[in-house]
């Protein structure tokens, strides 16, 4: 095995082509059974390691290499971050075909129980995830990567499975929590569930909501209602937005796929006018709730922003968009070109997409003044990454 990529393999050759290989470390020698052929490239299960790394270390989890959520769990911590790390700079290189800084910024947390959101399967009596690359079941009792709260709720929920009165119709849901309370969401059902369900769930599992729930971050506290996206990481949460919002000042900011406002908000604090984009109407709505609670004066324009930015003819001083995985695309990216903001930050949480935007903000005469790699994912291959871009 040469090195990790994205994606959580392990990348080998044999006879000129690609090997894929999870659960391994670079320098490895493994035995692999071929999964998917295509031409120049053989994705494959991992049968033996034949010659194991010196810094192979014992996965904590008894799930691990069954369960699809964990990727990382062989390889030490610091060995995760530093992979990580060079991922994205392969990434600027080869998709962006840009020279990323001298130094990438890391930021790291407690790699374990930072999950404040968890996505359950059901099949029959058990919950648990996914396996990897496949629609099976792992039942798990408990997960490492979940919070304490989540854990709790997991046991509770274990115990209701085998209870006649339990809905075999519910196929997942999901945990959202602030470890004081928790917010339920059923999220495949084959129909609708009765309200008593919920008042079961709230007899069983401690600190259960009812609707939204209110989460403090930043500085302020955020409702966040069934369907609402917020951060995953609770130990991290603070420290992104410090970093997104780094060196931001002036008197306009606009935030683009702004979500629930974690980044709207703080913004609201340093500038005079603040513009909040967010297409979801479950998250505007919490949005506006937010910053009329918080005595932040933001406006909020639900439209997706390509719409938005098509309309927009000023700059403003300062432009953050947090995208979501399909990154901001070339139309946003040609918009940003055409009105020329002083300063840009984009958090983007895949290296491949910010690669391509980068690129294309480059040409439009923007330069890469900081990069910052978040490992809000630990034990997986997933990244967080802060770009700040200055208009040359």
């Amino acid at each position: 095995m040469e090195k990790l990529v994205y994606g959580g393999d392990g990348l080998g050759r044999v006879d000129g082509r690609v090997v894929l290989v999870p659960f391994v470390l670079p320098g490895e020698r493994v035995r692999v059974e071929p999964e998917v052929e295509r031409p120049g490239l053989l994705r494959t299960r991992l049968r033996e390691v034949l010659e194991a790394s010196p810094e192979r270390a014992a996965p904590l989890c008894p799930y691990f290499a069954r369960c699809g959520g964990c990727h990382y769990q062989h390889a030490p911590y610091e060995l995760q971050v530093a992979a990580k790390r060079g991922i994205l700079a392969e990434g600027l290189r080869r998709i962006g075909k840009l020279e990323p800084p001298a130094e990438i910024a890391v930021e790291a947390a407690e790699p374990w129980h930072y999950r404040n959101r968890a996505q359950l399967q059901i099949r029959g009596v058990q919950i648990g995830y996914l396996e990897p690359r496949s629609h099976d079941l792992c039942a798990i009792e408990s997960c490492p990567l979940s919070s304490p709260k989540i854990n709790e709720a997991i046991a509770a929920l274990r115990r209701m499975l085998r209870d006649a009165r339990w809905p075999r119709f519910v196929h997942a849901l999901e945990l959202f929590t602030n470890e004081a309370e928790i917010q339920l969401t059923v999220t495949d059902t084959a129909r609708p569930v009765a309200r008593r369900f919920f008042e079961w769930c709230a007899a069983e599992i401690p600190g259960l909501v009812a609707g939204a729930l209110d989460y403090p971050a930043a500085g302020s506290l955020f409702r966040i209602s069934r369907g609402s996206f917020f951060q995953v990481n609770r130990f991290l949460v603070d420290r992104l937005v410090e970093l997104a919002l780094e060196g931001a000042g002036g008197k306009t900011a606009l935030d683009l796929y702004a979500g629930a406002g974690l980044f709207s908000l703080p913004l609201a604090g340093r500038f005079g006018e603040v513009t909040a984009v967010e297409s979801g109407s479950c998250a505007a709505a919490d949005l506006r709730f937010n910053a009329e609670r918080a005595g932040r004066p933001v406006r909020v324009a639900e439209r997706a922003c390509e719409q938005y930015l098509e309309a927009l003819e000023r700059p403003p001083d300062f432009l953050l968009a947090d995208p979501p995985r399909a990154g901001l695309g070339k139309t946003v990216v040609r918009h940003i070109a055409r009105l020329r903001p002083p300063l840009v930050t984009i958090v983007a949480c895949d290296p491949a997409t910010l690669a391509r935007d980068l690129a294309g903000l480059a040409v439009a005469g923007y330069a890469l003044e900081h990069l910052t790699m978040v490992d809000l994912f630990p034990q997986t291959y997933h990244l967080e990454t802060v770009a700040r871009l200055r208009q040359r």
